[in-house]
């Protein structure tokens, strides 16, 4: 909700407060503020002018010279603007301002004639397309009455201002209004509201010969309140409302319109204003809807109802969706002479279902899905009436409409202070607690020990001792709670898969990679993006029924899409570099039926790109992460069938006789798929598996006593051979005396022979209790020569 400060400050005695102090403190008072913006703060040098001559150019059909007063002087202009007329008050910026986007006026010449200055549109002094009246949309923004002429124009539109973005939690409806965070604002700094006086002073006449209105669904409609006006005036608000609205985030319509919204926007009380002459028999009726019945709403579009919706009629059709929308028939035009105002208070889940039903949500049904306290719906419509009074814009109806058949009392919790204290880790007195709940409008009394506290209606989300308890503590201070330990006998500790995947974590970083999140709801063309075929058991996805979006309506059954996510968001960033892995869970539904929660499988997904990256960066990380976890006798096997790798750099990670994951470079489709111009490098492995075999206690080795000793051998064999299945056989006849085998060199030239590379090993030698003679390594050594030889038909260089 956007709250303009200036606004605030008719019901909080905030003027000496600093914006920074007072966001600061609201948000350690429970109120989250998304955003705090200076309304106009790229404007400057644009001033109050008056048009005193407009002609023709002389060189262009489409533009005019004004002649304009702007106090000290008269200066020409020249605009492409059709509303302008002489006698019109406008926003000039004169040679030297500023304007949004970093926009500076000069003085110059437009075809010849001389333009020292520039008329500004509201879209140019800061405010944005969606708020702006179609009337000023395209052309200048008139100003309504007199004004000084060169003052400026934030003092005179009231844009000197601070505007505060505030993300409002479902269970505070009453917090969507400027009343109701003039409330929270007092609370916080421990003043006095000032709530707006209302009071229809030129009432005539008598409701009753006006309208009659009938509840037919009482448990879906609490209460239902009403006003008619006559010798309605429809035209523009003043400009100090349009402003506002403006500024609050809401385009200005007309008076009427724009009342009911600035009621709206001040009590959080949804208004809605008929025509009262296109009712039929000037009768209301608040009931079910018919079965496929019919209606046009005021966008203009046909809906089909259920019996279920809760809809407003006269006395032979629907004229409008309760809570949610107006129908067509009965909207206020420029033509209309009487109005009908309602307030109502419409049960938050038929709303909500309705809402849903019709696909249909608006700034009212928002409101009313969350709950509104029906006891403002009268102080709502009588506010409406008093402005309409004030601004000339008809005659208000002696009497009103309301209907409350069940209404909503007061209602008591009893609190213990002690439990309070117990709670919160303080020691507050029982005084000193019902003075933090006083600045709530939470009156109350003591019984014993205890207080009694009366909860007034607008408070509806305090139900129970604890909401009592979270409200002292906010109003207390959170950033003053002393932190305490709670009381036990017993303290928890991590469990072994905790610790492991914290440790995995630490490695990972340790080793140049950063951790990322990502969602678990994807979207299911997230496979279609990664080649994955449609009969491939990660398509067996967890359907969400009501999904956020088709981008968020699937759980995810691989981490993949996710990582290339992230990896290409940066790399359109222009990131030359990126190395980043997630640890997450995967969900695969059951074979039982849908009730059945899903499997959670936990995957870790590693993602890198990067100019010194390649396919052995990617091995040398998750080998060195095995290492560190104490998985020693992993194996990588090459995987030429994986439809999301390149066929000729993949592999498996095979641990006995499991498949820990894939490691490898991602297929040139999916590549292209996710917008990359360069190698993409990915290894997914399953962490549930490498959970049951990591193994972090360490055995000491101490260090050996007697030398070492080496043999380098360079050998040719076919290019299809891989340098594992000559390790094997290295391995498998170095006897206890050989330690280490390492290739250092791969080479193909000129020297060998086509289809053939020459792979290049040292060796090393050492026996743990003697020192190894020439003899010995050299028998061990032409073994091993023999075996390559006769195994793999390798030829010694």
């Amino acid at each position: 909700m956007l709250v303009p400060v200036s606004w605030l400050k008719d019901y909080a005695p905030i003027d000496n407060i600093p914006i920074e102090e007072l966001d600061d403190k609201l948000v350690l008072s429970g109120s989250k503020t998304e955003n705090v913006e200076r309304t106009a703060k790229e404007v400057t040098g644009v001033v109050v002018g008056k048009i005193t001559e407009t002609y023709q150019h002389p060189n262009a059909d489409k533009l005019i010279i004004t002649k304009v007063n702007v106090g000290e002087e008269v200066v020409q202009i020249v605009t492409g603007a059709k509303n302008v007329n002489v006698g019109d008050y406008i926003p000039v910026a004169l040679a030297g301002a500023k304007l949004p986007g970093g926009l500076k006026i000069k003085k110059g010449k437009l075809r010849g004639e001389v333009s020292n200055g520039m008329l500004c549109s509201a879209e140019e002094l800061g405010f944005t397309d969606s708020v702006i009246p179609k009337k000023s949309r395209d052309g200048i923004l008139i100003l309504e009455g007199e004004h000084a002429l060169g003052m400026d124009i934030k003092e005179a539109l009231d844009l000197n201002d601070y505007v505060i973005e505030f993300e409002i939690t479902p269970n505070r409806p009453d917090c969507l209004s400027m009343i109701g965070m003039a409330r929270e604002a007092s609370a916080t700094f421990e003043l006095d509201i000032n709530y707006p006086s209302i009071e229809v002073k030129n009432a005539s006449e008598d409701i009753n010969d006006y309208i009659n209105v009938e509840v037919k669904a009482p448990d879906l409609c609490r209460r239902f309140v009403g006003r008619a006006i006559k010798d309605v005036k429809i035209e523009q608000s003043p400009m100090w409302l349009q402003i506002r609205l403006m500024k609050a985030g809401v385009r200005p319509i007309n008076n009427i319109v724009d009342i009911t919204n600035y009621v709206m926007l001040e009590f959080g009380q949804p208004l809605h204003a008929y025509d009262l002459d296109m009712l039929t028999d000037r009768k209301i009726i608040v009931r079910r809807a018919e079965k496929n019945e019919i209606t046009t709403t005021l966008d203009g579009v046909e809906r089909k109802l259920n019996e279920d919706v809760l809809v407003i009629a006269d006395a032979k059709n629907t004229i409008g969706i309760a809570g949610i929308m107006g129908g067509e028939e009965t909207e206020v035009s420029d033509n209309t002479k009487n109005i009908f105002l309602e307030g109502a208070s419409f049960n938050k889940k038929n709303v909500r279902a309705s809402s849903k039903l019709l696909g249909l949500r608006t700034e009212a049904s928002s409101r009313f899905e969350k709950g509104i306290d029906p006891n403002i719906a009268e102080l709502a419509v009588d506010r409406a009436c008093q402005l309409i009074e004030e601004l000339g814009a008809g005659q208000i109806i002696n009497g009103k409409i309301d209907v409350y058949e069940y209404k909503l009392e007061k209602w008591t919790i009893e609190i213990r202070p002690q439990r309070i204290n117990n709670i919160l880790g303080t020691e507050l007195s029982i005084d000193e607690i019902a003075k933090i709940l006083n600045r709530l409008e939470l009156s109350s009394e003591k019984k014993n020990d205890n207080l009694i506290v009366t909860i007034p209606t607008f408070r509806q989300d305090l139900t129970k001792e604890i909401d009592i308890v979270e409200e002292v503590a906010r109003m207390y201070g959170y950033d003053v709670l002393e932190p305490t330990l709670p009381m036990g006998s017993t303290w928890g500790a991590r469990t072994n898969a905790q610790t492991i995947e914290d440790y995995t974590k630490d490695s990972l970083n340790a080793l140049g990679l950063n951790e990322i999140t990502t969602y678990s709801f994807v979207s299911p063309k997230s496979l279609d993006m990664i080649n994955v075929s449609e009969e491939s058991f990660l398509r067996r996805n967890v359907k969400l029924i009501n999904p956020l979006g088709e981008e968020y309506s699937v759980m995810r059954t691989t981490l993949i899409p996710n990582m290339l996510d992230v990896l290409a968001r940066n790399y359109k960033r222009n990131v030359p570099e990126a190395l980043a892995f997630e640890l997450g869970n995967t969900f695969i539904p059951h074979e039982m039926p849908v009730k059945s929660l899903p499997i959670e499988k936990k995957m870790l997904v590693l993602g890198m790109y990067g100019a010194e990256i390649d396919f052995f960066s990617m091995k040398g990380i998750v080998s060195e992460l095995l290492l560190k976890l104490g998985i020693n006798k992993c194996i990588f096997e090459p995987e030429k069938t994986h439809a999301s790798f390149h066929p000729g750099r993949c592999a498996n990670i095979v641990y006995g006789n499991h498949i820990l994951g894939t490691i490898g470079e991602m297929h040139p489709d999916v590549l292209e798929n996710y917008g990359f111009d360069n190698r993409v490098y990915i290894a997914e492995l399953d962490f549930n598996i490498m959970l049951q075999i990591t193994r972090l206690d360490r055995l000491y080795n101490p260090l050996p006593k007697y030398p070492a000793t080496s043999r380098d051998m360079a050998i040719t064999v076919k290019e299809e051979i891989y340098s594992k299945e000559i390790e094997d056989i290295i391995l498998a006849n170095g006897g206890t005396i050989l330690e280490k085998c390492t290739l250092f060199d791969v080479y193909r030239g000129k020297q060998i022979a086509k289809g053939y590379k020459s792979m290049a090993y040292s060796l090393t030698f050492r026996a743990k209790d003697r020192t190894l003679t020439d003899q010995e390594v050299n028998k061990v050594f032409d073994k091993i020569l023999k075996e390559l030889s006769g195994k793999i038909n390798a030829e010694l260089r």
